[in-house]
This record gives C-alpha cells, structure tokens and sequence, in this order.
C-alpha cells in the first residue's frame, strides 16, 4: 500500500495478494501457481516482473518508477530484446535481472543501485524476504519447486 493511496495510509505498507481476484477463485491458490508453470513449461513463454512501484530509496526518499522506464522495459520484453541480455542474480529474491533495457539507465535495473544508502536497502531487502517468507507459511500443500522459489535469507 502506497501513501497518499488510501485513507490512513501514510508510509508504504507490504501487502501479499495471493492472486488477482481471489475471493472468485475457487481453488487453492497453490493450485493456481501449478496451472501457471505448466503454461510457462508447455509454451516455453519468458516471464518478467516489472517494477512499477518505488524505487531508490525508502519513502521520502525514493519515488516512483517513473513511467517511461515502464514502458520500455514492457516494450523490451514484448519485442524480446531481453531474452538474451545478460542477466545478475539477486541475492535475496533469485530474480534473474537484466543488466540492460533500450531506454532505461543501467542502474535502474539493479534496484541496489538506485539507492545512495547500500546498506539501508539491503537491510529493507531482508525485511521484505522475512516478510514474505512468514506469509508463505499459511500456504499448505504447495510442491517443493514452488517453495524453493521464494526469497532466501
């Protein structure tokens, strides 16, 4: 939750949706992530995450992913011009990120760099990992892959 988003928010919160429209889905959401990699493996489909949310710094410092870098990073990966980049593996999160994007700053995809305080983000990381990790554990029943696939601290 951002602040300045809804009324009483005023720092950004982690929320964790378990999917899109959950409360019309009937079937466990563990369920759901299998459906979704037996797409991926049958259509041999790249997948990305984009950062539209914050980015270099905690709130009040950092701000907003800014709107350009968005829709090159999705017209990059629309084109498939980031199926070959080079790639750095986050520490934390396992995310294989690109370490270039026509029409984004280099830095900016690497959200470490995008923060003057390294070490403040890195500790930010491991909160969000801990986070995480804590909500994962009401999901029961999911397979070891997708258990392997969450953050690591």
């Amino acid at each position: 939750k951002l602040a300045g988003t809804e009324r009483g928010v005023t720092s950004p919160e982690a929320t964790f949706s378990t999917c899109f429209g959950a409360p019309f889905l009937p079937l466990p959401a563990a369920r759901y992530a299998e459906m979704l990699g037996e797409k991926i493996a049958q259509y041999e489909v790249q997948v990305f995450l984009v950062n539209t949310g914050w980015s270099g710094g905690p709130y009040g410092v950092g701000q907003r992913m800014k709107l350009s870098y968005t829709r090159a990073m999705v017209q990059a990966a629309l084109q498939g011009e980031l199926n070959t980049v080079e790639t750095i593996t986050d520490s934390v999160f396992g995310l294989h990120i690109p370490t270039r994007c026509p029409g984004v700053p280099d830095f900016v995809l690497q959200p470490r760099n995008t923060w003057d305080d390294k070490e403040k983000y890195d500790k930010k990381a491991q909160e969000l990992a801990k986070q995480f990790i804590e909500n994962f554990k009401r999901f029961t029943n999911v397979s070891e892959a997708i258990q392997k696939a969450g953050p690591s601290i």
